[in-house]
C-alpha cells in the first residue's frame, strides 16, 4: 500500500488534518466498516488473513494510535492486565514476566506491573493504585494477602490469578504454581536416599513460599530421624550470590561436620559452591550441595547444580491464558492448575 495513495483515500477533510488519526480513517482507506478494523486489531484471529495484512498496513501508514479512553468507555474493557510481583531483579520472576508477555502480546493485551519489594503493605497499596487504572484482570504472587488486599480484589469483580504456588491458603479466584512444601520435601528425601546425615539449610528473603519449603524440607528431615534445628540458617537480607558463600561460611564454623546443604534458590547455592572451592572443600564427596529453580547457569557452573526445577516461563503464560480466556468468555477446565517441579540431579549432590 502506497503511503502517497494512502493519503489521498484518507483526504484533505480526514481527521488527519484535525491532528488524529481515528478507526473510521483506518476503515475509510481500506474500504470496510470501523468494526471490521477494530476487530482486527482486538481479535485478529476473527478476521481474513489477507484484510487483517492490509488493515495493520494501513494502521502503520497513517500512524494510527488507538485510543485507549475511548474503547474503555465504548466497551467497559481497557485491554490491559495489571501483574504484581516481588522483584524485576529476580531472574525468577524476570522468567515469569516473559511467559505473561508472550502470550498477552500475541492476544493484543498490554501489561501494566509493579514491584512490592516483598512488602505484604506494598502490595496493598499497588493493588489499589493498579486497580484505579482499570485493568481487565490482574495477576498477583502468591496466596498469602492482607484482608484489605483481598476486599478490593473481591469488589474490582475482574479475575484474578494468584501465582508462584498452590496447595496452601485460600484462593481467591484462579491460581497458578506448585506446592513449595513438597518441593522442600522432595530435595529432603533425595539427599537422605544419598546417604547423607548431617544435612543443613540455608535461607535468605525468606519471604512465604520460602517459609514453606523449608517447613517441607525440615519436616521431611524431622520424619527420618534427623537433627533439623541445628544445621538451619537463615536470614530476612535479600538473596545474591555473595550470601550464599557468607551463610555457608557461618554454618561451618558453627557446624563443621555438616555434609549436604540444601540452599533456598540456586544464587545461594552458586555462592556456597564457590566457598567450598576456597576452602579446598571436594564437592559433593565431602559435602553436598544443592539448589532452587533451575536458573540457565545452574546445568553450566561446575560442579553443575543439583536442583528443583521450577516452571517459571510456564506459570506466566498459563496465568495469562487463564484471564484472557476467562475474559472472551471460554470455557475454564480448572481454576487451580499445579505445574509441578522436578528434582534435577547434576554433579554437586
Amino acid at each position: 500500500m502506497n503511503r502517497d495513495n494512502t493519503a489521498d483515500k484518507l483526504g484533505k477533510s480526514g481527521s488527519r488534518s484535525k491532528g488524529r488519526v481515528t478507526l473510521s480513517d483506518v476503515a475509510k482507506v481500506i474500504g470496510v466498516s470501523a468494526i471490521t478494523v477494530s476487530r482486527a486489531l482486538n481479535d485478529p484471529e476473527k478476521v481474513n488473513p489477507k484484510l487483517r495484512v492490509r488493515i495493520e498496513q494501513a494502521v502503520a501508514e497513517l500512524n494510527y494510535v488507538p485510543n485507549r479512553a475511548a474503547r474503555s468507555l465504548a466497551t467497559s474493557t481497557t485491554q490491559t492486565l495489571a501483574v504484581v510481583i516481588p522483584t524485576i531483579s529476580n531472574t525468577v520472576f524476570s522468567n515469569v514476566l516473559k511467559g505473561i508477555y508472550d502470550y498477552t502480546t500475541r492476544h493484543n493485551y498490554e501489561v501494566l506491573f509493579a514491584s512490592t519489594y516483598y512488602s505484604l503493605q506494598n502490595e496493598e497499596k499497588l493493588i489499589a493504585k493498579l486497580l484505579a487504572q482499570h485493568p481487565d484482570g490482574i495477576i498477583t504472587t502468591g496466596l498469602d494477602i492482607t484482608e484489605r488486599s483481598k476486599a478490593m480484589l473481591l469488589s474490582a469483580n475482574i479475575p484474578l490469578v494468584q501465582i508462584m504456588e498452590v496447595g496452601t491458603g485460600d484462593v481467591i479466584d484462579m491460581s497458578v504454581g506448585f506446592s513449595h512444601f513438597d518441593a522442600g520435601a522432595s530435595m529432603a528425601k533425595y539427599l537422605i536416599e544419598q546417604g547423607y546425615r548431617n544435612i543443613g539449610f540455608i535461607g535468605a528473603q525468606m519471604d512465604f513460599r520460602s517459609q514453606r519449603r523449608m517447613q517441607g524440607f525440615l519436616s521431611t528431615l524431622a520424619d527420618a530421624g534427623l537433627e533439623t534445628d541445628k544445621y538451619l540458617l537463615t536470614t530476612t537480607t535479600p538473596s545474591d550470590i555473595k550470601l550464599g558463600g557468607q551463610l555457608l561460611a557461618d554454618l561451618m564454623a558453627k557446624q563443621p561436620d555438616v555434609d549436604a546443604i540444601f540452599c533456598n534458590n540456586d544464587d545461594l547455592a552458586y555462592g556456597a559452591i564457590f566457598e567450598c572451592q576456597r576452602r579446598k572443600l571436594r564437592i559433593p564427596e565431602q559435602i553436598a550441595i544443592a539448589g532452587f529453580n533451575d536458573l540457565d547457569a545452574s546445568a553450566s557452573i561446575n560442579p553443575s547444580l543439583t536442583t528443583v526445577k521450577t516452571p517459571l516461563y510456564e506459570i506466566g503464560r498459563s496465568a495469562a491464558e487463564l484471564l484472557i480466556n476467562t475474559l472472551k468468555g471460554r470455557p475454564i477446565l480448572s481454576k487451580t492448575l499445579d505445574l509441578g517441579f522436578e528434582l534435577i540431579v547434576r554433579d554437586s549432590a
